[in-house]
């Protein structure tokens, strides 16, 4: 059976991919500064591309010191765009991978192991079964104990 993701289901995978996975993260934050750097310097026509990757730096980072600061339409949504893509997505996604290293609980079971002991209680179950029947003993459907043909 083949599923057709959704672009959104596409988007929320792709977005799950890279949270996880710090070097793929760290190299898009890298990409993105570049990127902007140069948009920068396209729009602003800014005399270094030196001062455009400062400004890239200094505006996805938020602090802003207002040393550089783009003039030009273009400039100002590349620094709104910059802006919410580094505070709605990167630091979040950032964020999310260094908490969940943080809570990993290292005594969890892997899937293989609850696999195992999901057979292993349903062998329980069918031995429990055959013992209640032979006992004249009913078993719940639910889980606990086995109800005794005195207790009814």
């Amino acid at each position: 059976m083949h599923v057709v993701l959704t672009p959104f289901r596409k988007i929320y995978r792709g977005i799950v991919w890279l949270a996880n996975s710090p070097r793929t993260l760290i190299l898009s934050y890298a990409l993105l500064i570049v990127v902007c750097g140069a948009a920068y310097h396209y729009f602003e026509k800014s005399p270094s591309y030196g001062d455009s990757l400062w400004w890239a730096v200094v505006t996805a980072s938020t602090v802003g010191y207002g040393d550089i600061s783009p003039s030009s339409w273009g400039g100002r949504m590349l620094a709104g765009i910059l802006i919410s893509v580094m505070v709605l997505l990167v630091i979040p996604l950032i964020t999310a991978h260094f908490a969940s290293k943080l809570i990993v609980d290292t005594d969890a079971f892997r899937h293989e192991e609850q696999e195992e002991l999901k057979q292993n209680l349903r062998r329980v179950r069918a031995l429990l079964e055959a013992m209640a029947e032979r006992e004249g003993v009913t078993l719940p459907d639910t889980a606990g104990p086995p109800v005794a043909p005195s207790d009814r």
